[in-house]
């Protein structure tokens, strides 16, 4: 499979959590073997829950099928650049790869913001690829947000 058929399974997540009235930010995590382990997209409001982020719930989801708190060799991709603490949880579960839509300027952990793999605190830095699928995952997002003001 190509990068934008695993995005295609994040966006298909971020278009449910947005007809939930989440922000429309899905993830999907693969196994070393590219099998889907998890997919999520954000429930913060629907769990009453500010980690509820779809990263967060797909490392969730994705340890307890591996049975570990490690997803090594287990790849990430997600719509929208991870904020501050999704950034962290990734670097706590050993994510091997990191592949993300659209940057986030204002919640942006990675590139933007605290840039957390760059700190020398980060426990582990996975390989982190930008701008996958980036026009259609900023789209949804614009499109989400125009209809909220």
């Amino acid at each position: 499979m190509s990068f934008a058929s695993f995005m295609e399974i994040a966006l298909d997540e971020a278009r449910d959590a947005g007809a939930r009235g989440e922000v429309p930010v899905g993830a999907v995590i693969l196994s070393s073997q590219g099998n889907v382990l998890a997919r999520a997209g954000n429930r913060t409001r629907e769990m009453d829950d500010p980690t509820a982020h779809a990263e967060i719930l797909a490392i969730r989801e994705a340890c307890r099928h591996l049975e570990s708190e490690r997803l090594t060799g287990c790849a990430l991709y997600v719509t929208l650049e991870p904020c501050a603490m999704c950034a962290a949880a990734i670097s706590a579960a050993r994510l091997s790869r990191l592949y993300y839509g659209a940057a986030d300027p204002k919640s942006g952990g990675v590139a933007q913001g605290p840039r957390v793999f760059s700190h020398p605190q980060a426990h582990h830095v996975p390989e982190v690829y930008d701008g996958i699928a980036e026009v259609e995952c900023a789209a949804l997002l614009k499109q989400f947000f125009a209809t909220r003001r």
